[in-house]
């Protein structure tokens, strides 16, 4: 039954006998409404050839005829009639009762004659002078019926097989653009993605292609991002890899220990600025894979805000810098904690490193509509508007910037922020000096 095709057939073929079925029923009942109103009229008027024969003419023909007439044909009927008067029976044929064979008021009606059903009809002559109740076996147009409806619908059961083998050939002529298109795909290579073409699809599989086509399309972006991160992660690499070799050699070629020293702490020093890059590089790749969404819960915003920032006191307190959250109530958004997490512990790592000694952090949530904002701003030299655009890119540091870095920390603040449906904007700072980063999220139901 998993057989698309197989499926279809047996649909089908269960569709033709139903509806076979019901024309069976309804030929037979119309068949059956015809052949009452012609009975009918047979009885009706053999009722008023009797009643127009003189009494002797009927007499005669009772007392030398048969009792029944033979059936010569399966569609003739047997009928048994009584011609009565005022004082009482007159003819009847042999095989009709003494008695009468219904009430005596004129018309049609259902009559049992020894147990069975039987037509019969009552009518009176135009003077009133004579009766006649003429009836007939219902049996006999049931039988009729039958066999009308039989006769009419035995070539077409006879013809099912040929139908069932015709809806089998139509629907495998029906599944071929199916066929074409799994071919298409099987044929294709792992680094062909691009989107398979509409033009021949059956509408009902338009959907279907549609979203082949959309994920290879997610598939294409996430394989040339891959590319592009692993690319520059090689040569964002190599340089503190580089440098940590040539510090290694002056060490090794010193002539004093206090050259000697000096050159390992440079190492020491290296190691530490590759040990936080390839940190951010990894919490890069593990924020790119769309398996967050369906972790998204909601997540009270100032308590994570908190925790961040008490984490990052050693860091600011090293560096001199003041860390302060605006006063406000609990607000909740819809996220993953552990990337919000990350989220803010980079926007506070940055504005720590770029903010001078002496400066001060400040940390802002506020609601806007539907809309939860999350501020971290800074006094420092801040970045100028041509640069804001290219800040968010992955590797990117400001011309001449002096400041420790890897240039992905706002770049990871892009990435969590679309996979939140958030808005990151770059303004400047406090009365115009240093940088604030503004993160739009759409507020979470209470």
């Amino acid at each position: 039954m998993n057989s698309l095709r197989l499926r279809l057939v047996l649909l089908l073929s269960l569709a033709a006998g139903i509806t076979l079925s019901s024309a069976v029923y309804f030929t037979h009942r119309a068949a059956r409404q015809e052949l009452d109103a012609l009975f009918d009229a047979q009885l009706s008027e053999t009722a008023n050839v009797l009643l127009g024969t003189a009494r002797r003419e009927m007499a005669e023909r009772i007392e030398h005829g048969t009792d029944e007439m033979p059936v010569a044909t399966e569609y003739e009927q047997t009928l048994v009639y009584q011609v009565w008067d005022h004082n009482g029976l007159i003819v009847r044929s042999a095989a009709a009762p003494p008695t009468p064979l219904g009430p005596r008021a004129p018309g049609f009606i259902q009559a049992n004659v020894d147990g069975k059903p039987w037509r019969l009809l009552t009518r009176w002559d135009p003077t009133h002078e004579f009766m006649i109740q003429i009836a007939e076996p219902m049996d006999g147009r049931e039988h009729v019926a039958r066999l009308i409806a039989i006769k009419m619908l035995a070539p077409s059961v006879t013809l099912i097989p040929l139908l069932t083998l015709l809806i089998w050939l139509s629907v495998g002529t029906g599944l071929r653009p199916l066929r074409q298109l799994r071919r298409e795909v099987v044929q294709r290579s792992a680094r062909r993605l691009e989107p398979l073409a509409l033009q021949s699809v059956p509408i009902e599989v338009t959907p279907l292609v549609s979203a082949l086509n959309d994920l290879f399309g997610r598939l294409r972006q996430s394989i040339e991002s891959e590319k592009r991160f692993t690319a520059d992660a090689a040569h964002e690499l190599r340089t503190p890899l580089a440098a940590l070799k040539t510090q290694a050699q002056v060490a090794q070629r010193a002539q004093s220990s206090e050259d000697r020293d000096t050159a390992l702490r440079h190492v020491i020093e290296g190691v530490d600025r590759a040990t936080h890059l390839i940190e951010q590089l990894l919490t890069l790749a593990r924020v790119d894979p769309e398996t967050a969404g369906d972790l998204h819960r909601p997540v009270p915003l100032r308590a994570l805000t908190v925790q961040a920032l008490s984490r990052a006191a050693s860091f600011a307190h090293q560096r001199q810098i003041e860390l302060a959250l605006e006063e406000g109530e609990e607000m909740q958004v819809n996220g993953y904690e552990g990337h919000l997490d990350i989220l803010l512990r980079n926007l506070l790592d940055n504005a720590i490193r770029y903010t001078p000694t002496g400066g001060q952090v400040h940390v802002g949530i506020v609601r806007s509509g539907q809309e939860t904002a999350l501020t971290v701003c800074d006094n420092g030299p801040g970045i100028p508007v041509a640069e804001r655009r290219r800040a968010l890119e992955r590797f990117y540091r400001l011309p001449g910037s002096t400041a420790e870095g890897s240039g992905l920390g706002l770049s990871i603040v892009q990435r969590i922020a679309e996979r939140h449906g958030a808005e990151v904007s770059l303004l400047p700072g406090p009365e115009g000096h240093g940088l604030c980063v503004r993160i739009a999220f759409p507020t979470a139901p209470a």
